[in-house]
């Protein structure tokens, strides 16, 4: 793929309310921390312009609530998502259970199929009060074909790194479709994703790139 063509992807955050998406989200964004911040209503939404492989790449964030009563909207969250965050607390055991009992089972309703699933254990610089084992959590992941990190949003550790794998992954997942479908297509569908690789400028209406499905 030429060096000047851009690719839009959709990344939604999810897990329960109070174990720092907002925060996060923030801090990759803006990379600032704002403590006591409230928690989200329905879902909040930045983008943020990275280089991955000398190609343009503009990741969407869609941060999600996770009260209860918003779940009704989880369809619309979901649509067009390329890679999916679910975030845990570590110092909250039932945040790490509800990630199986719940988040992957709505991912499984939901998301693509092929969407790329990336497990964070947030809080890390509380290891005082730690509940949820790093090998265990480690483990739950690999079993469930996902990507697993620990971070921390109060101090950054490890948040620009866990945004880096999932779109890095992303993108190496979109460049092996195009490559094994038809490497001079602008337009493939495959697994029922499409991926519209239009260069920057022509007049596609994705923000100047390509895009994972609908966004």
């Amino acid at each position: 793929m030429a060096a000047d063509q851009g690719y839009t992807y959709k990344v939604i955050l999810i897990g329960e309310s109070g174990v720092g998406k907002s925060k996060l989200f923030i801090r990759f964004l803006r990379d600032e921390y704002r403590p006591g911040s409230k928690a989200t209503i329905g879902v909040d939404f930045g983008s943020k312009l990275l280089t991955l492989s000398g190609q343009s790449v503009t990741a969407q964030i869609w941060d999600t609530a996770g009260q209860e009563r918003f779940r009704s909207l989880s369809s619309i969250y979901y649509h067009g998502a390329a890679g999916c965050i679910i975030v845990y607390d570590i110092t909250s055991e039932d945040s790490f259970a509800k990630v199986e009992s719940s988040w992957l089972k709505e991912v499984s309703q939901y998301a693509d199929p092929n969407i790329f699933l990336l497990l964070i254990g947030n809080k890390s610089d509380l290891k005082n009060q730690r509940q949820v084992d790093t090998q265990r959590a480690a483990e739950f992941a690999q079993k469930n074909k996902m990507t697993f990190l620990e971070t921390s949003a109060l101090d950054a550790t490890n948040v620009e790194k866990a945004f880096d794998v999932l779109l890095e992954g992303i993108h190496e997942r979109v460049g092996r479709k195009i490559i094994s479908a038809n490497p001079t297509s602008r337009t493939i569908s495959t697994d029922g994703v499409a991926v519209l690789a239009a260069p920057n400028g022509s007049g596609n209406d994705t923000g100047g790139g390509g895009c994972m499905s609908s966004c």
